[in-house]
């Protein structure tokens, strides 16, 4: 894995072979990147990494300067690698949390800019996730949910549902508040 852009633009980062994550490919995440660049100025927006697993997409939000990070994942190891890696690049704006990421939705109480959520492909809940970021008014206004997703998974008819690109074999369903 590495990062593509910013301050660290191609650091290679080797991340433990036994941590239960697919991290988004480089050709996806330099397109998200594209995406999001258009609708805002990355310095000064707030992120949200749900289903974060390596720390992929937050290493890139921080490396291009975004000030706050959240990154959350339910396994120890993801979690304990991402500190460890913020640590080692100086990313002090980058806290990753434990939690399933339902359970911290239903807790969270801050919004955010931009929230990315990278659940795996066969997760059951990718419309019912976008429903309780919108329900709970997760977003600044004018900010975006991104999901990536399989071939397979359908968010069309999503009220907030804005449009859906494919990168390869990667799906970002993209939502507006």
């Amino acid at each position: 894995m590495r990062i593509i852009s910013g301050k660290y633009r191609g650091k290679q980062l080797l991340a433990p072979r036994n941590l239960p994550s697919r991290p988004t490919t480089d050709f996806a995440k330099e397109a998200l990147f594209n995406i999001l660049q258009n609708y805002f100025r990355l310095e000064e927006i707030t992120a949200l990494d749900l289903f974060a697993g390596t720390g992929n997409i937050s290493y890139e939000f921080a490396s291009r300067g975004v000030p706050t990070i959240v990154a959350v994942d339910n396994a120890a190891a993801c979690v304990r690698y991402i500190n460890q890696t913020a640590e080692q690049l100086g990313f002090t704006g980058l806290q990753a949390i434990r939690s399933d990421c339902q359970q911290f939705l239903n807790r969270a109480y801050q919004k955010w800019d931009v929230i990315f959520a990278d659940p795996p492909y066969d997760y059951p809940g990718h419309a019912e996730l976008a429903d309780a970021i919108f329900a709970k008014s997760l977003l600044n206004e004018g900010g975006l949910l991104v999901i990536e997703h399989g071939r397979d998974t359908k968010l069309e008819e999503h009220p907030e549902f804005v449009e859906s690109r494919k990168y390869g074999n990667v799906y970002f369903s993209i939502f507006e508040a």
